[in-house]
């Protein structure tokens, strides 16, 4: 427990930084164009998208608070910039709780494959199949447990492929050392 006060304390003066609010402000710029332009969908209910990988270079290079307020920001920046159906803070909330999961399992620590398909298997469980399943249900007036198995069936087919994207990027960015960079900025 002792560690994951510190991992979290760390974070936070992350957060005081000049250099982390420049990058996080470039990485939402990055974002918000891969969302504008960069996904693939696969039938009505698949669908590959690029937006989250500014994400989860935040959590790994700032940590699980920086990464949750990142998460909850760009989330509502994305929606001021092209809104898709009605505001809804449960989804915030959800963008918040995965930058915290991401950072938790990813700061400070190598970007290893077992590593990635851990903390995608959190956020899918808890915060894509419980939380927006729930969100919803609530939004859209149906029953949870009969949105649930196509909600299960997409979450089951994006896990691997999120987080084999995620990691062949991160080898990619390590490789040109663009972490190195990063990491030698703050």
């Amino acid at each position: 427990m002792k560690r994951l006060a510190t991992l979290f304390t760390q974070s936070y003066q992350e957060m005081k930084k000049l250099r982390t609010v420049t990058i996080c402000g470039l990485m939402a710029a990055i974002a918000v164009a891969l969302s504008a332009v960069a996904s693939i969908e696969i039938g009505n209910y698949i669908k590959i998208g690029f937006s989250g990988i500014p994400n989860r270079m935040v959590d790994y290079l700032f940590g699980p608070v920086v990464g949750g307020c990142f998460g909850g920001a760009l989330d509502i920046i994305k929606y001021l910039i092209k809104p898709t159906g009605m505001f809804f803070p449960g989804f915030t909330f959800d963008a918040i709780l995965a930058g915290l999961i991401y950072g938790s399992f990813t700061y400070k620590k190598p970007l290893t494959l077992p590593r990635i398909l851990t903390a995608k298997l959190v956020v899918v469980l808890v915060c894509n199949i419980f939380f927006n399943t729930l969100w919803i249900s609530i939004l859209y007036g149906k029953a949870f447990w009969a949105l649930l198995p196509a909600r299960l069936f997409k979450n089951a087919v994006m896990w691997p492929i999120d987080s084999a994207i995620l990691f062949m990027i991160s080898k990619a960015l390590h490789t040109t050392g663009i972490f190195k960079s990063l990491s030698a900025a703050q």
